[in-house]
């Protein structure tokens, strides 16, 4: 495996790459990976010649400065495990690689609703920051194909709008949420749980999978209401818990109200802050 810390360096290889007729396919990550993560690398693998991935903890995106400073950061780690999915290039590299100084990357665009509702409300900003990464590394990369998960529903929703706005060719391909064997979603901030909030967090999951089998009979609001009373019940400290159109990001209250139909949730356990989601029809 390959590692850059330079962007100029990481393109002249991949133009070799791309001049000899290699696909590209890129996940962008912030480190601390989990199987998850490696998901990415290994559908890159089986749909494209090259696997690329970025480490880059992104200070824009975060709102919460002790958030990032808490953030993760095992970087010999998670190299040895992209070794081990047999991923070609890994792209470190510092703040100044990816925001030069005196050049503004911010992305100016208007998503609408899409990052006003659930993350975007409790997160200002938030959404713009990533953006702004993501493009900036898709800029550098040049990528075929943009691997992301699943378990960031509404910022992938975003990307998809964005790369849309923008005309880019490049096409955005969603990776299924990996859990653990209790259902808890893969998220590098579970390292954070205390023993007692790790044994409490599954209770996300199983609540989603409880709302997919009520919503056809019962109305969202409804369902929402249960949804969030078992979080609180589980000793979790729920901020929304909404079910909504897969595209718009806009509630549904009744099943048959769309034919794309996701319930999105994020719950702090203590002060971890922990996001879900389930797709209940597409």
């Amino acid at each position: 495996m390959l590692i850059f810390k330079k962007a100029a360096d990481l393109q002249a290889w991949l133009n070799g790459e791309r001049n000899t007729g290699k696909s590209i396919g890129f996940a962008p990550t912030m480190g601390a990976l989990h199987d998850g993560h490696l998901d990415l690398v290994r559908m890159a693998k089986k749909e494209c010649d090259r696997a690329v991935v970025s480490i880059f903890v992104n200070p824009t995106q975060f709102n919460d400065p002790k958030d990032l400073e808490k953030y993760p950061r095992t970087p010999e780690k998670d190299a040895a495990l992209l070794i081990g999915v047999d991923c070609d290039v890994l792209f470190i590299p510092p703040v100044e690689e990816v925001y030069p100084p005196g050049l503004d990357l911010t992305v100016h665009l208007d998503f609408g609703q899409l990052d006003q509702v659930m993350e975007g409300e409790f997160r200002p900003g938030h959404f713009k920051g990533m953006a702004t990464v993501v493009n900036r590394l898709l800029d550098i990369v040049q990528p075929h194909r943009l691997y992301m998960g699943q378990k960031d529903f509404q910022q992938l929703t975003i990307v998809r709008n964005m790369l849309a706005q923008l005309h880019s060719p490049v096409e955005l391909v969603m990776c299924p949420t990996r859990r653990e064997a209790d259902g808890l979603a893969m998220s590098s901030r579970n390292v954070r749980l205390s023993p007692a909030m790790r044994a409490a967090a599954p209770v996300i999951y199983q609540t989603l999978v409880w709302a997919k089998e009520t919503f056809p009979e019962q109305a969202a609001t409804a369902v929402r209401a249960s949804a969030t009373a078992r979080l609180s019940e589980a000793g979790l400290r729920p901020e929304y818990f909404d079910i909504v159109d897969g595209i718009t990001l806009q509630p549904v209250e009744r099943w048959q109200d769309s034919d794309f139909v996701v319930a999105c949730t994020a719950a702090f356990a203590e002060e971890v802050r922990l996001i879900d989601n389930l797709i209940f029809k597409s």
